[in-house]
């Protein structure tokens, strides 16, 4: 007989994903499946998957190796890029271990650097995204993509064939379309769940190495919040909160917690580990699987763009349909194009949703808590 298990065993099993992953990749590495590690959301997953390698976002969202990685590289820089190196330059972190390739992205200037180094000690492929979303950068970026597939052949000696992407597509759409079912449940008022806990299938489900099995656990997930639900188990009503900036996992949950901690809850996330990763599908109608792929990942809306009107456009989306009554932006230090963008995003929340807008910048210490705590609950008092 199957055991029901209650919401927050569920959720918990999904914050310990990463973790139970950590003795998964071990083992599809003795079956002699293919690792491919990634740091980013422009990652084309797909194009990995078609040749049946497991991808997996590799450790950057804690301060544990900063101090190793400040000995090559200059301390006034973003922890995630500090982050990353110092896992990767130390090995402890084991997705980084096992990983046959790191892919890399040229998204920021810290990172190009960053991937020049690492790939002294780990086999590194780094892709040439573009900084803007127009037509020329389309095309540059679907040659990338299929750069890409033609070095894995070359490095694992297999042939990557149209069939088999078109059906690592379809799978990831139908992951999407789950996730993104699960974090619409959000959108009924009150909430059903804790925006915590909903961060962490949305996170924890990305260290799930086969993508095949996220569908059905991730909308029995869904049934069982709407049931009960309607059976009226519910969060209490609070003012309703969009996370939105640089990428939450780790220690920067730290402000997911201030939110809840304080009398809000987050009612959506615009971040990497949220909606932007979710949101759009590959076409599977486009008869040119290259093109579908790259239209796709190059339409989401990073402050790496320039310009960058998708991620104003999610933005406004969300905050109609989850009904937000403020934002929360979080920037990590050092991180210049999200710093520099928190003007228009301020500009885009004041002045055409016309709700209350708060940054607050960080890093991955856990030194800001009081401070984070302090002026959370000061902006959810005034909403």
């Amino acid at each position: 007989m199957e055991v029901i298990k209650e919401l927050p065993e569920v959720f918990e099993e999904f914050a310990e994903q990463r973790k139970n992953s950590f003795l998964a990749v071990k083992q599809l590495k003795d079956q002699g499946i293919p690792v491919v590690g990634s740091y980013c959301t422009y990652f084309p997953q797909e194009i990995a998957m078609a040749m049946g390698a497991a991808t997996v976002s590799l450790c950057s969202t804690s301060d544990e190796t900063i101090a190793e990685a400040e000995k090559d590289l200059p301390k006034n820089l973003c922890p995630l890029i500090k982050s990353s190196y110092g896992f990767a330059k130390t090995d402890k972190c084991p997705f980084f271990y096992f990983s046959d390739v790191v892919v890399g992205e040229t998204t920021c200037d810290g990172k190009k650097k960053m991937y020049e180094l690492m790939s002294e000690f780990k086999d590194t492929f780094v892709m040439e995204l573009p900084n803007s979303q127009s037509e020329n950068s389309l095309k540059l970026w679907k040659k990338e993509i299929i750069r890409f597939k033609e070095y894995l052949e070359k490095k694992f000696d297999v042939e990557i064939t149209e069939e088999q992407i078109r059906e690592a597509v379809k799978v990831n759409n139908e992951a999407r379309r789950s996730l993104k079912k699960l974090y619409e449940v959000m959108r009924h008022d009150p909430a059903p769940i804790s925006g915590y806990d909903l961060f962490k299938v949305l996170y924890g489900s990305t260290f799930k190495f086969d993508r095949k099995q996220i569908p059905d656990e991730v909308n029995a997930l869904v049934d069982k919040i709407e049931k009960e639900y309607a059976e009226g188990k519910m969060q209490e009503k609070k003012p309703r909160i969009l996370i939105t900036g640089c990428p939450i996992g780790g220690a920067t949950e730290k402000v997911i917690r201030a939110v809840e901690d304080n009398g809000g809850i987050v009612v959506t996330y615009e971040n990497c580990s949220g909606a932007k990763s979710i949101d759009k599908l590959v076409d599977e109608n486009n008869p040119d699987v290259y093109d579908a792929i790259a239209r796709r990942y190059l339409n989401i809306g990073c402050s790496v763009m320039t310009p960058n009107p998708n991620r104003f456009e999610l933005l406004g989306r969300l905050i109609d349909e989850y009904q937000v009554d403020g934002v929360v932006e979080m920037t990590l230090q050092a991180c210049h194009t999200y710093n520099v963008e928190t003007l228009s995003v301020r500009r885009f929340v004041n002045e055409e949703k016309h709700i209350p807008y708060i940054n607050v910048e960080t890093d991955y210490s856990q030194a800001d808590i009081g401070q984070l705590n302090t002026r959370i609950t000061a902006f959810i008092e005034m909403l």
